[in-house]
């Protein structure tokens, strides 16, 4: 197998792409949690919290001229955690049917629409707040119907066009866009805020991802096969690495594929990286404001750059795991574990240790973000694992994965919601501990059971020769 350049591949430009769409998807994900800061009217959100004074308080206000044309609304507490948690119901119920349907009508179109939806209902956000708070709450679920699908319909499209020494590779270009969307909505969403108001945050989002449908629709195809403008040489290449991999019977395998042990060691670890990795997204902020007492809102940069650690981790990572793959003949499945095992066990280590800094803010600032960064290893770990045990069904598996994974999005801060009710250094070492020791048990599961060969299940012929 000759191997084809990567420069202005057709594989290369889908992974480009296909970032540029996930950097869309998380920024149409995290802008409300910014925004909603300047939806609601000051003295409603101020239920004073008994704020631990443990710490000085240490955030210089600059008073700059700000905008305040924006709408204001009387949302309490309680109903703005309805509004932020809205969108997981959504997400929660296409991650299956996604992965079906990608296997079935292809994953281009699924993407597309996935990400089109979703930014025609971002566009929408500011009239829907305006006809009342259930209307929100339903467009952001609709939002969440829509990048639901994404996830799986992208892992679908990779089955066809993802080399097996270069899956790695192009899998953490493609999902680093979702880290990139992060880090950069976070404090562009804050100076939108700041100078325009608020409803700008929505319309500008919305209208670049309706520009980046154009362009996926126009550029990019399922298959190497149905690929206007690839080069010869590079279908051969792609078709010719994926020939036994790739499964030809109609119908999906549910028994055996549910009753696959490998496949669990994904969902366990995937539940676990996530329980973690949404308790920081939704509670960090309030961490650094009622215990450190600094206003992460302030400073968009310092709540941006633990993604961005995370991001260039992915990028990275990816790179060196198919080096070591293809240079070094590590074992796939090797590779998977050790990288899962650094993803999962060092988060774990720094979270707990950020728990016990005391005040020094700069320090838990850095504990954060290098818990974070570490995260990025498990992309090319557990997370590109459906492609290695299963090819064809890896829109599917990885339906079935997320399904679970988004439980602690829906979950986890609630319980740490309920468990940091005054506010305490205590209380907060208690969420660290627990996220700390789910993260353990999801990296010594999956370093056990987890495979990194194609299963029998999960190849054309399975029923003919196993009797």
């Amino acid at each position: 197998l000759v191997s084809v350049p990567a420069c202005c591949s057709a594989r290369y430009n889908l992974a480009l792409l296909a970032c540029f769409g996930f950097f869309l998807l998380y920024a149409l994900r995290v802008n409300l949690s910014v925004a909603l800061v300047d939806m609601v009217e000051p003295n409603t959100s101020l239920a004073k919290n008994a704020t631990s004074n443990v710490c000085p308080e240490h955030s210089s206000t600059i008073n700059a001229p700000r905008n305040t044309t924006g709408e204001k609304y009387s949302w309490d507490a309680d109903t703005q955690g309805w509004i932020l948690g809205s969108f997981f119901y959504g997400y929660i119920i296409t991650q299956i049917p996604g992965g079906y349907l990608a296997s079935k009508i292809g994953g281009k179109l699924l993407l597309g629409f996935g990400v089109f939806g979703t930014s025609v209902f971002t566009l929408l956000t500011p009239l829907a707040a305006n006809l009342g708070v259930g209307y929100l709450i339903a467009v952001r679920v609709l939002e969440g119907l829509g990048e639901g699908v994404t996830f799986p319909a992208m892992h679908s499209m990779w089955s066809s066009w993802a080399p097996p020494l270069e899956r790695s590779k192009l899998l953490s270009i493609s999902y680093a866009g979702a880290q990139l969307g992060t880090v950069v909505s976070l404090p562009l969403s804050g100076l939108i805020c700041y100078y325009m108001n608020w409803a700008y945050v929505f319309y500008i989002f919305g209208a670049v991802g309706v520009l980046w449908w154009f362009f996926w629709m126009f550029l990019v195809s399922d298959t190497p096969e149905t690929h206007r403008s690839i080069s010869h040489a590079e279908r051969e290449y792609i078709l010719s690495s994926l020939k036994d991999q790739l499964s030809t019977q109609k119908s999906v395998p549910w028994r055996p594929m549910l009753q696959s042990l490998p496949l669990w060691a994904i969902v366990v670890a995937h539940f676990s990286y996530n329980w973690t990795f949404y308790t920081l997204l939704t509670l960090l902020p309030t961490y650094m404001k009622e215990i450190l007492r600094f206003d992460a809102q302030e400073n968009g940069f310092l709540s941006a750059l633990p993604y961005f650690g995370c991001w260039l981790c992915i990028i990275l990572s990816g790179q060196i795991a198919d080096y070591l793959r293809e240079k070094q003949n590590f074992s796939t499945v090797c590779v998977r574990k050790c990288f899962t095992l650094i993803g999962m066990i060092g988060p774990a280590v720094f979270l707990v240790a950020a728990g016990f800094i005391g005040c020094d803010y700069a320090l838990a600032v850095a504990f954060v973000t290098i818990s974070t960064t570490l995260g990025g290893f498990c992309t090319s770990g557990y997370s590109i694992n459906h492609l290695d045990i299963a090819p064809s069904y890896a829109g599917i598996l990885l339906g079935i994965t997320n399904s679970f994974a988004t439980i602690p999005g829906m979950v986890g801060p609630v319980i740490a919601k309920n468990l940091t009710h005054n506010n305490t250094v205590g209380e907060w070492q208690m969420v660290f501990y627990i996220a700390a020791s789910i993260n353990l048990f999801g990296a010594i599961f999956f370093a056990l059971f987890a495979s990194g060969e194609v299963q029998d299940w999960a190849v054309s012929g399975y029923h003919l020769h196993r009797n």
